[in-house]
């Protein structure tokens, strides 16, 4: 058996460390989610806590890892003899594949003896293996939300229920959950979060002392593994022994009215929906007094509490960043801890207070793991309030400038042979086509200055739409396919899982008399062979990829303009969240284009590189086509399966390079050549206008949308449209709310 990397010489990362240990002491927590960037000991420090667990007591060769007390209770194996024997083992860390189906987890029909004994057995999952042990999910944000939803059910209610396949048994599963997932690859929805007791931010440490001393202990254990674990048996038992004796003394923490009243008033504080904030809180803090050795729960422990139950219930919203504003927690933990001179802890009266102290200085690096203070001014419904301030300021000279010498904009400065002549005309007269209608005419809305950067307006919530027609993609929640959840609507070749029964057995019933069963006879079983096998084919609904190709040139750098167009894509960004889509960002200004965000799961992601997008320069429109068709042929082989749909929203012009707009029409030409259904949003404005968006949807073999009659939920509506498997039109449910 291969060793693992000491839990104890793991360095620089502290909170994620308590937290395990925290679960280890008290499983009824509820487990942790680790988020952090990759690279960041998660999986080292998850699959080292195994190794300082203590043993645990089981009834020998019981499957379901039943503890003496189980004796004389059923399992799906039958009753538990009183005296069946024991015997001392490990704690098991069973890790779930991202890929593992239900009944892999869950556990299904044991197909060897219903094929060679013709009889109903209960083959255990994952799930009945974890028992009182850790259950590990790596990457838990790309797991299927329904396997989720099996996991943090089990986990909440300790036991898991079958009923599929003709197996219908209940069986004990309480683990410890323990999940990983780096945010940059997309969230996990709010309500699953809460279902998370605890969680921790990591990211790596930027001392470079502290990087150092990680590389020396990594060679170190890579060279030689036993000489490097033995270095640190020493401080592995003494945790294994802390936590025996934490374990022995949580049960006796006193949760007195004031330790409740405060963790009250301070979950109350933060505005968490729910009560699982606070029995978790309160859980947590009576583990962390037992693991510091105290009888009473302290100001201290509540704290560290709260800082790691209440971040991630505080998201609401797709685009709200969790995190927690530790100034507004501690006014609401107050000054003092409670008066009690039966306290007979180590930390009688100046325990909190040193604590907490010792606690601010290991959340040091919680400022550099990219959590938003929520009430820094920085809101996370609003991911472009950070760049909307230096938009603000740009916009105030703008108008200034406008106000002394006219209107300005990027493409005065970079009108070229290639310009057409509405361009020549938006740069110098005062009816230029970027006049946005509702400044009432003034010219200073028109424009910002070169590279400012435009906040978007609040997204809209989008109806419920279905598409015609069933296509293949990848499971989600936009148009009906052939995926691996669903209704079970037909069959076909076994492959691997879901085991369709009827369909098995149809298959088989026409073959038994060439096998030679006669009535009467082999006790009536049916006679099975592998090849009679099926799986169950099962419908639901697909997810796509969403590509924005953006023209951020000086000609759509009217403010109100930018504006509109940052909050359709943001609506939809919300849309693609729900529907577990994957989306992509291509922006292109003055001399080239630039893949701002490959496609991702991570919306929050896309929304911050969405706010961060400015605007100025000239139209390089090809260049920003063909790097779109290249992402495009890059993620086909990533994601065959996933349908693709490209959102140009542009003007059409095209003023950068020889040639510009021939050149700009042959690349429009080649990505229409991939069959890729696109939606052209037109966003030119003004009296005189040259209906180069048009043209350029006719050469995509796209639809052409003016930007003025498209609001942020036509969009959205549109890019559904477009999303049906054979590109029909969409049939539209008017009545639904997403």
């Amino acid at each position: 058996m291969p060793l693992h990397y000491p839990f104890s010489a793991v360095v620089g990362s502290d909170d994620m460390a308590l937290a395990l240990l925290l679960n280890a002491v008290s499983p009824s927590a509820g487990g942790v989610l680790i988020r952090g960037e990759k690279g960041t000991a998660k999986s080292t420090m998850v699959r080292a806590l195994a190794g300082i667990l203590p043993q645990i007591e089981v009834v020998a060769g019981d499957r379901f890892s039943s503890a003496p007390s189980d004796r004389g209770t059923d399992t799906p194996d039958g009753p538990i003899p009183h005296d069946a024997p024991t015997e001392h083992r490990p704690v098991r860390l069973v890790e779930l594949p991202i890929g593992a189906t239900e009944d892999r987890i869950a556990g299904s029909l044991h197909l060897e003896k219903a094929l060679s004994e013709g009889v109903t057995a209960f083959e255990p999952g994952l799930l009945a293996r974890a028992h009182r042990g850790l259950l590990y999910v790596d990457e838990v944000n790309l797991l299927h939300d329904h396997v989720v939803d099996q996991l943090l059910d089990a986990a909440a209610m300790g036991r898991v229920t079958v009923e599929r396949d003709g197996v219908s048994v209940e069986h004990a599963a309480r683990f410890v959950l323990i999940g990983t997932m780096n945010p940059e690859e997309g969230e996990l929805r709010p309500q699953l979060l809460d279902r998370f007791g605890l969680t921790v931010e990591v990211s790596a440490p930027r001392e470079a002392a502290l990087r150092a001393e990680v590389i020396r202990r990594r060679v170190a254990f890579d060279s030689d593994p036993e000489g490097f674990s033995a270095t640190f048996a020493a401080d592995e038992l003494a945790l294994r022994e802390r936590i025996v004796a934490a374990r022995e003394r949580v049960g006796g923490i006193e949760l007195t009215d004031w330790a409740l009243t405060t963790i009250a008033t301070v979950c109350a504080g933060f505005d968490v929906d729910g009560m699982r904030a606070d029995i978790v809180t309160a859980r947590t803090a009576a583990a962390h007094a037992a693991w510091e050795g105290r009888t009473r729960i302290t100001r201290a422990d509540i704290r560290v509490a709260a800082r790691m139950a209440l971040p991630h219930r505080r998201r609401r919203a797709p685009f709200d960043a969790p995190g927690l504003d530790e100034d507004l927690l501690d006014r609401l933990l107050g000054d003092d801890d409670e008066p009690d001179p039966r306290d007979d802890g180590p930390d009688t009266d100046g325990p909190g207070e040193d604590d907490t102290k010792n606690d601010d200085d290991n959340n040091t690096s919680d400022s550099t793991t990219g959590q938003q203070d929520p009430q820094s001014g920085a809101s996370a419904e609003d991911p472009g309030d950070a760049g909307d301030t230096e938009g603000a300021e740009g916009t105030d000279r703008t108008e200034s400038d406008a106000d002394e010498d006219g209107p300005r904009s990027e493409s005065s400065n970079d009108t070229d042979a290639g310009a057409d002549a509405d361009t020549r005309t938006e740069t110098g007269d005062p009816q230029q086509g970027d006049r946005d209608a509702g400044e009432n005419g003034r010219p200073g809305g028109a424009a910002t200055e070169p590279g400012t950067v435009t906040a978007a307006s609040d997204p809209y919530r989008t109806r419920l739409l279905t598409v015609a027609g069933t296509g293949h993609g990848v499971s989600g929640r936009r148009s009906r396919a052939t995926t691996t959840t669903g209704r079970r609507t037909g069959s076909a070749g076994f492959t691997g899982s879901d085991v369709h029964l009827p369909a098995t057995i149809r298959a088989a019933a026409s073959h038994q008399a060439a096998r030679g069963r006669e009535a009467g006879r082999d006790g009536g079983r049916l006679l099975l062979s592998a090849r009679d096998l099926r799986s169950a084919v099962r419908e639901g609904r697909e997810a796509n990829l969403v590509l924005f190709c953006v023209d951020a040139s000086g000609s759509m750098a009217a403010r109100t303009r930018m504006e509109q167009v940052k909050t359709a894509i943001l609506s939809l960004l919300l849309d693609a969240y729900r529907r577990r889509d994957k989306v992509g960002l291509v922006t292109f200004r003055g001399s080239g284009a630039q893949v701002a965000l490959p496609p991702t799961s991570s919306v929050d992601v896309a929304a911050a590189r969405l706010a961060e997008l400015p605007a100025g320069g000239r139209t390089p429109l090809a260049e920003g086509l063909l790097t779109a068709a290249e992402l495009l042929r890059v993620e086909r082989v990533r994601d065959p399966q996933r349908r693709p749909l490209v959102v140009v929203v542009t003007d059409g012009r095209a003023t950068h390079g020889p040639d510009a707009l021939a050149r700009s029409r042959a690349a429009a030409a080649g990505l229409a050549s991939l069959g890729v259904a696109s939606v052209v949003v037109d966003c030119e404005s003004g009296r005189f206008r040259m209906g180069l968006a048009s043209e350029l949807a006719t050469h995509l073999g796209a639809e052409h949308i003016p930007l003025g009659e498209v609001t942020a939920e036509g969009l959205t509506r549109t890019v559904r449209t477009h999303t049906a498997p054979d590109r029909r039109t969409t049939a539209l449910t008017e009545g639904e709310v997403a």
